[in-house]
């Protein structure tokens, strides 16, 4: 279960989590569309600042439809759906591949691309598969 965060009762700083907290919401629902833009940090991002500034949003957000579901299936059960694995996987090494081939020039930025990828397939590989 997650740890009980006091919430702050400074009004600016409140305003201030508040509005982190909806630019990481957004930064995290665009990352739905575009591939190589992270959704779930983001979402978890939001939840932290909305746990320590409102928690009327932080109900809202871990308890919605589609975003509850990210952060829950994260927080709670430490899972990754198998399909979001695949998909994740295979836009991450199509992107990586192609910027290898294509676009960077200098062999050690292709090195650490390669092993970057490598790091994010094995931290994506080593969470437990959902079929939901």
């Amino acid at each position: 279960m997650a740890k009980q965060i006091k919430q702050t009762s400074n009004k600016i700083i409140k305003l201030i989590l508040i509005f982190l907290g909806i630019t990481s919401l957004g930064l995290g629902i665009l990352g739905i569309f575009v591939p190589l833009l992270p959704t779930t940090p983001f979402l978890l991002l939001s939840a932290a600042l909305f746990m320590r500034s409102s928690k009327q949003l932080y109900n809202w957000l871990i308890n919605h439809k589609y975003f509850g579901t990210f952060i829950q299936n994260y927080l709670y059960h430490k899972t990754i759906p198998w399909k979001t694995k695949i998909s994740a996987i295979t836009l991450l090494w199509l992107a990586i591949i192609s910027s290898v081939i294509f676009i960077i020039e200098k062999i050690i930025f292709k090195l650490l691309l390669l092993a970057i990828a490598i790091a994010v397939t094995w931290h994506i590989l080593s969470f437990k598969s959902r079929k939901t």
